[in-house]
């Protein structure tokens, strides 16, 4: 089973980024990406899915979830600033119409139902994690500690600086051995060029992954747009080189009906966690909040 996807691989009819249960070959998590037109209408029915709907470079998006509308602000790109997002139920019918710009559609098979719910900007927490070269800005837009109205999705945002790493130490989590949590995660690549708001043609980056039994050790180049599908093993690190700043958007969901976003760290790098006490956190981070970026980058 392929786990990479260059960009523009898993195009589908309407859809930039296509990933289901099926073509993942797992259970549970999902992506879709489209790409909003003046005069254009997306119409999804999320049939034994709930979906977080987050726009990744679309502004003033018009949204109706079972015909209750709602109103993204969204940004100019995921390198621009925070967004507000949508929490869409198991077995709705969701339309989006908008102007221009990239939204993003992540789901996961679920079976209990919560209300719709549009979480604005401002109440989407962000932290810095990591320290030295491994700080990393993390966005959590549905995650067990930010966003309890939900059956089994985890969704999250990751910035990285260009010259910084991040997914470090390495860790699974994929119910193997003695790691108890089980989580199918898609990583989203988007990446920068100097201060650009969003993903530039010309960006590059690395991700590494290597599996328990070592049937898998795959380092591969990462391009803006492209898709990697982690079924298990250790994932790290990520890589943006210098004035390349990477982004990418994850999506976990697994069987459990407790969310959670607990992992395993490879024992053999643990004890990288000790060193961030002693080292200074990069000043360029947070990159971006709910009113746009920092300025500190």
């Amino acid at each position: 089973m392929t786990w990479f996807f260059p960009a523009g691989t898993l195009a589908n009819g309407g859809a930039d980024v296509h990933v289901t249960p099926e073509n993942a070959g797992w259970a549970y998590s999902g992506l879709h990406v489209y790409t909003l037109s003046t005069g254009a209408t997306v119409s999804v029915v999320l049939d034994g899915e709930e979906g977080v709907l987050v726009p990744l470079s679309a502004e003033n998006v018009s949204v109706t979830v079972d015909g209750v509308p709602f109103t993204l602000a969204g940004r100019k790109g995921v390198f621009a600033a925070v967004s507000d997002w949508i929490y869409i139920p198991v077995g709705s019918t969701l339309t989006m119409t908008g102007d221009s710009g990239e939204i993003a559609l992540c789901t996961a098979r679920a079976s209990e139902g919560f209300p719709a719910q549009h979480v604005p900007a401002v109440d989407v927490p962000v932290e810095v994690r990591g320290s030295g070269q491994a700080t990393r800005q993390v966005t959590n837009i549905a995650t067990p500690s930010s966003f309890t109205a939900a059956h089994r999705i985890n969704v999250c945002e990751v910035i990285t600086p260009g010259g910084n790493l991040s997914s470090w130490p390495p860790h699974r989590h994929d119910g193997i051995g003695d790691c108890a949590t089980t989580n199918e995660e898609i990583y989203y690549f988007r990446i920068g060029r100097g201060e650009s708001p969003h993903g530039d043609p010309t960006g590059q980056g690395l991700f590494h992954i290597y599996t328990v039994d070592g049937s898998v050790d795959d380092t591969v180049m990462i391009h803006d747009g492209d898709v990697y599908n982690v079924p298990e093993g250790y994932h790290g690190p990520t890589v943006a080189p210098p004035e390349y700043p990477m982004y990418f958007l994850n999506v976990l969901a697994g069987p459990g009906d407790d969310r959670t976003m607990a992992f395993c760290d490879d024992p053999e790098h643990h004890w990288i966690r000790e060193t961030w006490n002693t080292q200074i956190q990069d000043p360029r981070l947070p990159m971006t909040s709910a009113s746009g970026r920092t300025g500190k980058s």
